[in-house]
């Protein structure tokens, strides 16, 4: 996960190729998804947050798998020159979502449970 400039996180994580997965998701144009471990977002106290503990489970992360991974959406990042900042195996990608979501998460749930929305492993 890094910071950009631009009140962005970008998401490295795991290419979802699993077709029964994708068929779930409404995944528009430009965007892709990607599989992290829970554990990346622990990263977000290196921010200034104070805790990077996903409370709510809503729009960037789509899915929470029983393996203990989310799944991310959010617009693919094809641009080069960040690219090249970043080791990128060929099985992963990178996704941009916006800060300001990625911290609704952080609070406590409205009613929600995180396993609502759990999908078999992938």
């Amino acid at each position: 996960m890094y910071a950009t400039d631009r009140d962005t996180y970008l998401v490295q994580g795991w290419r979802v190729f699993a077709n029964d997965l994708l068929m779930q998701l409404d995944v528009p144009e430009g965007q892709t998804v990607v599989e992290v471990p829970t554990e990346l977002f622990e990263h977000l106290e290196k921010d200034g947050l104070p805790s990077g503990e996903i409370r709510r489970l809503e729009d960037p992360i789509m899915i929470l798998t029983p393996g203990g991974t989310f799944v991310v959406q959010g617009l693919e990042v094809t641009d080069p020159e960040a690219l090249a900042q970043m080791t990128i195996p060929d099985y992963e990608t990178v996704v941009e979502v916006p800060k300001t979501v990625i911290i609704a998460l952080l609070e406590a749930p409205r009613g929600a449970d995180l396993q609502r929305r759990a999908q078999p492993a992938l």
